[in-house]
């Protein structure tokens, strides 16, 4: 299907803005082929200013050009009445304009001064323009005068006044000598903002008869002088040194108005000897960025584009060897009106409602008056359909032929502003602006805008559809924009295709088509590299591109951003630059771009020639010629000339300064470049003598440094930052150390001290502050032990405070810790137990961990975060005794104690009763898994009588039974218990038997036979049994021999608790288990057994088992 195409390029996006919501400002396109006989109210397209300065030597032009369908008709008035241009021949209105030609050839053009207002109407409304007010420059002859010559003392200070002639507009102010030369300015002499010529100090060579002020008219282009002035300067009388005085403006403080987005000029001119250096800063915050200059050698501070934010007290302050001086200039910031939302023209159809808007800023506030088509609006007919409410139009029902243009004006006592917006009601089907066809072509990832431009009233809706879909086309990756275009963002090959849109409304539907095709990038494949030639050799530098076929490249090749030299010995091939037989001339940047008509590629390579026979490489020489450029207040553009590379090309520039003011002939690296580059941008600190310097660096290493550059001087500032490191830790119980680290060259100013803030966490709501200087450290004395403080350091120097900083926190000083709140036994076991315990209630400091001590010089040491433990490898049946304390860095607190026992082994209890011919042996044998141990009983055949029993290995059960088990309800105990009780029994009925029948027994008879000194009776007091010996068969068991003293010995090869225990006597507990220390020794008598003549007692013996 044959069509015709409109090529249209989408690389950035070609967008058409027709209209929009009514809101928008929607506008009638005035294409008589598009739209033909489309009405529009009249809109006001060119003017001229509002105050408008004219040269009285040419012709008057006031310009008034209007828009419209039917084109609008043109009137004037002069000072309020109408001006009626066909009354008089020298003003001439031109054809289809409301422009005004005024000749005043033969006139005084004085006579045309006045106020000016342009009206254009048609059919459909009124437009008006400003109020045009026309003064005549005038340039006036300086009054005549006689200056006498002015005889000033050496050192003094000195104004010569200019007073030039009021013109129209001011004239510009300048001094000169005779020979027309300018007069030297500097830090002492200069000009003020008024023309006056400030002198802080003058010297003898002030002397002179030609100091001329010139006053230069812009407008006529005229200069007129002030008659000469003479000054003669006495050094007879020499004033002495003196502290910095303000010239201009006068006093301590003075107040200066200026209007919103005007232009801030400030301005101190002081006195004194030696001549004071000026500086400025604003009290309440920094000078606003990029909008700040300062002129006249720092004597004028300049703003431009005042706002609000702006208002405030800057000081100027003059300084000199003898004191400074300061000036407060108070600025206030008011505002002649400005528009926050113009009014817009509105396009409404039938019965749609539409909103005016006009809301402005100003200070003081503007008021704001509405007019309909020149008249005010409460004297216009009145609209039942029509609300105003202070800066908004309400226009409800609108109906055909109720089209107007209505006026805003909003003023203060600085200005005024004024807006036309009209109303035009239309019923209009929609009709599409966009060409049909056109062909829209972009590079795959780019983002593919499609217009869709319409006109109708209702404004029509627009709709998308792509190739034969029937759906429509929105969400990702489509968006429909407000005026109907369609973008893709991110476009894809998938994405080609025909595209339509339809404009629709309740007057009608319109359809057009559009074409897009997404096309490859072109890339760049192989990349030209960095060449080292010899000279006279060949040089090539490749460049492979790839690109969309449909697309026809254009390969290019640059030097050093230029055209190639025009030298047959480049070659420019398809993919590739050859240079022949290079030279030193050759040497440079060579750039290959790549262009289509979408988009291009480009890629760099450097080419460096080197002599046939290289010469080894050495540093290279150092820059030259340093030059400071763009000089502002925290910044310098540095720039210098390369030396010679010496065979190796220069990687890195290295950028060093010198602070003549702080730290003399000490040079600090700054900054490094590029090797390529000349020039760096330096940022700056303030209050700071800086000279810079440059070194080279190539392969082979440093050039020697360059000569300095000369010095530039920073002016002093607040801090802009704070110290670093900020820390509070306490050495004493009571002290706090707050610590910080210097901020040097960060200080900005003289007079630098510390702010050091602080307060207890939690507790204290104020703060507390002292003020230091040359240190980094504040002792805080008197504090709690160990308590959190906030803390808070913060620069300060003459000049102002750093920025607020952010807290910090510390601990004041560490003590002993209390001792742990509890220590308690757990699971005690044969050989094993476990510690609980509970922190200190009083830490005093951070806990570093716990120390446990028990016997035989057992310690432990625990961290901090445990609170049980478990000991193994204990003896069992052991008493042991805990210390158990807290530590912090302070060291040991005190400690707690507790004692615990570990467990008994349990065992298997018998007893085996052998009875012989005439005595009784009773045998109590007690065993127990993996050992075996008994008691041993003998009795004598006479009075029931024995010497005493032994117990040989038994181990008793832990004074603290495990899990508070009740011994008294033991097995093994009860067994225990009822065997002895029975053996005593036993022995009880066996004496009493022996005692009825009476006599003496055999062994009574050898005893009185044989009297052995050695017996000892049986000693009352403590119910021990003395020994005696029997036949061989019935000699004591081993160990069982008890001594006279009531002690119970061991036999060397028995076991004993004494090996683990803590000693002391052998008793029994409270449950009936034996614990603790006792004692036995092996003997062997060599005489017969002796013989007590006392009668058994059951208590006696009970007395030898206990």
């Amino acid at each position: 299907m044959d069509r015709k195409r409109i090529w249209v390029l989408s690389n950035g996006a070609l967008l058409a803005i027709f209209l929009g919501h009514m809101t928008a400002g929607l506008e009638v396109p005035l294409d008589p082929k598009v739209l033909e006989g489309l009405p529009q109210p009249p809109t006001i397209t060119h003017q001229s200013p509002k105050d408008f300065i004219i040269d009285p030597r040419e012709n008057i032009v006031i310009h008034c050009e209007a828009k419209g369908k039917p084109h609008p008709s043109f009137s004037w008035t002069r000072n309020g009445t109408h001006f009626d241009v066909e009354k008089d021949p020298k003003v001439l209105m031109k054809p289809s304009s409301g422009t005004l030609v005024i000749d005043i050839n033969g006139e005084k053009a004085e006579a045309y001064e006045g106020v000016y207002q342009c009206t254009a109407r048609n059919e459909h409304g009124t437009a008006l323009s400003n109020n045009i007010v026309i003064r005549q420059s005038r340039s006036p002859l300086w009054s005549k005068e006689r200056n006498e010559p002015i005889l000033v003392q050496v050192g003094v200070s000195l104004v010569l006044q200019c007073r030039p002639p009021a013109g129209l507009p001011p004239p510009i102010i300048f001094w000169m000598d005779n020979n027309f030369q300018r007069l030297t300015q500097d830090t002492r002499v200069s000009q003020a903002l008024n023309g006056d010529l400030y002198f802080s100090n003058v010297l003898v060579d002030d002397t002179r008869n030609d100091y001329i002020c010139y006053a230069r008219f812009p407008h006529t282009q005229t200069i007129q002088q002030k008659q000469p002035i003479t000054v003669k300067v006495l050094d007879s009388s020499p004033a002495e040194e003196r502290r910095p005085s303000f010239m201009a403006p006068l006093g301590q403080s003075s107040t200066q108005m200026v209007l919103r987005g005007g232009v801030l000029e400030l301005e101190c001119i002081a006195e004194g000897l030696p001549t004071p250096d000026i500086s400025w800063r604003k009290e309440s915050g920094d000078l606003p960025s990029g909008r700040t200059s300062f002129h006249n050698f720092q004597k004028t501070l300049k703003i431009v584009d005042v706002t609000e934010a702006d208002a405030g007290d800057y000081r100027c302050t003059a300084k000199n060897s003898l004191g400074a001086g300061h000036h407060i200039i108070k600025v206030n910031v008011k505002a002649a009106p400005y528009w926050i939302s113009a009014p817009r023209n509105l396009i409404l159809a039938p019965k749609e409602t539409g909103i005016l808007t006009c809301r402005v800023g100003g200070d003081p506030k503007p008021t704001i008056t509405w007019s309909v088509n020149g008249v005010a609006i409460e004297n216009s007919p009145k609209d039942v359909n029509r609300k105003v409410e202070d800066d908004t139009v309400i226009l409800n029902d609108v109906q055909t032929g109720s089209s107007a243009v209505y006026q805003c004006n909003a003023s203060n006592e600085f200005g005024y502003l004024l807006a036309n917006a009209f109303v035009n009601v239309l019923a209009e089907p929609p009709r599409i602006l966009t060409p049909p066809n056109n062909v829209y072509q972009v590079i795959t990832n780019r983002p593919a805008l499609l217009d869709c431009a319409s006109f109708g009233s209702p404004i029509p809706s627009i709709t998308w559809f792509k190739d034969s879909q029937t759906s429509i086309l929105s969400g990702d990756p489509y968006v429909i924009h407000g005026n109907g275009t369609l973008e893709i963002h991110v476009a894809q090959l998938l994405n080609s295709g025909k595209y339509t849109c339809i404009a629709s409304n309740n007057l009608g539907t319109k359809e057009n088509h559009v074409y897009l095709e997404v096309k490859e990038p072109t890339r760049i494949l192989a990349q030209p590299e960095y060449k080292v030639v010899q000279r006279n050799r060949n040089a090539v530098f490749e460049c492979k591109v790839k690109h969309d076929p449909t697309l026809i490249p254009i390969m290019t090749w640059l030097k050093d951003s230029g055209e190639l030299p025009d030298d047959e010995r480049f070659v420019v091939e398809t993919d590739s630059l050859t240079i022949r037989d290079v030279t030193e001339e050759d040497e440079g940047t060579y750039t290959c771009v790549m262009n289509t008509t979408l988009d291009q590629d480009s890629a760099s390579a450097m080419l460096t020639v080197v002599e046939a026979t290289p010469t080894p490489a050495i540093q290279p020489d150092p820059p030259t010629d340093l030059e400071l450029t763009d000089q502002r207040e925290r910044s310098v553009q540095l720039t210098w000339t390369p030396g010679d590379e010496n065979n190796s090309p220069t990687e890195k520039f290295l950028i060093q300064y010198e602070d003549l003011l702080h730290q003399p002939g000490v040079w600090h690296n700054l900054t490094k470049v590029d090797g390529t580059k000349t020039t760096a941008h330096l940022d700056l600190s303030p209050y700071v003598y800086y000279s810079f310097r440059v070194l080279a660096l190539n392969r082979v290493g440093y050039s020697q440094p360059s000569k300095a550059s000369r010095q530039y001087r920073t002016n002093p500032a607040a801090p802009d930052e704070n110290p670093t490191d900020v820390q509070g830790v306490g050495t004493e119980h009571d002290n706090l150390i707050i610590s910080w680290k210097l901020t040097g060259l960060q200080s900005n100013g003289p007079g630098l001290q510390y702010r050091v803030n602080w307060r207890q966490k939690g507790v204290e709501e104020e703060w507390s502050s002292e003020t230091v200087a040359n240190t980094s450290k504040y002792v805080l004395s008197g504090t709690p032990t160990f308590v959190p403080y906030e803390i808070k350091v913060q620069a300060v120097n003459d000049y102002g405070s750093g920025p607020e900083p952010v807290p910090v926190e510390g601990f004041s000083g560490e003590d002993l810790p209390g001792p742990p709140s509890f220590l308690r036994v757990k699971d005690p076991n044969i050989d094993s137990l476990t510690l609980e315990w509970g922190p200190p209630q009083e830490n005093n400091g951070r806990l570093t961990g716990y120390t446990l001590r028990y016997q035989l010089g057992r310690t432990m040491t625990l961290p901090a975060n445990e609170t049980t433990v478990t000991l193994g490898n204990l003896k069992y049946s052991t008493r042991y005794k805990f210390y158990f304390n807290a530590n912090t860095i302070k060291g040991p607190g005190p400690a707690i104690t507790q004692e615990a026992v570990t467990v008994m082994d349990e065992g298997e209890l018998y007893v085996d009763t052998r009875m012989a011919a005439g005595d009784l042996t009773g045998l109590l044998q007690v065993s127990r898994l993996g050992r075996y141990s008994r008691w041993g009983l003998d009795t004598s055949k006479e009075n029931c009588g024995f010497h005493g029993f032994h117990l040989d290995g038994l181990v008793g059960r832990s004074a603290m039974p495990n899990k508070q088990v009740d011994l008294a309800t033991q097995g093994w105990f009860i067994g225990l218990m009822c065997a002895i009780a029975l053996l005593i029994l036993v022995l009880l009925i066996v004496c009493f038997i022996k005692r009825n029948k009476g006599g003496k027994y055999p062994v009574k008879e050898k005893e009185d036979a044989h009297q052995d000194p050695e017996i000892q009776p049986m000693k009352e007091d403590d119910g021990t049994f003395g020994e005696y010996s029997d036949t061989e068969d019935h000699k004591p068991l081993k160990g069982s021999r008890t001594p006279s003293n009531g002690t119970v010995k061991r036999d060397d090869s028995d076991d004993s608790l004494v090996d683990y225990g803590e000693g002391g006597d052998g008793q029994f507990n409270e449950d009936g288990s034996f614990i603790g220390q006792y004692s036995g020794k092996k003997e062997k008598d060599t005489h017969e057994g002796n013989e007590s003549s006392e009668a058994p007692s059951p208590v006696n013996a009970m007395n030898s088992f206990v």
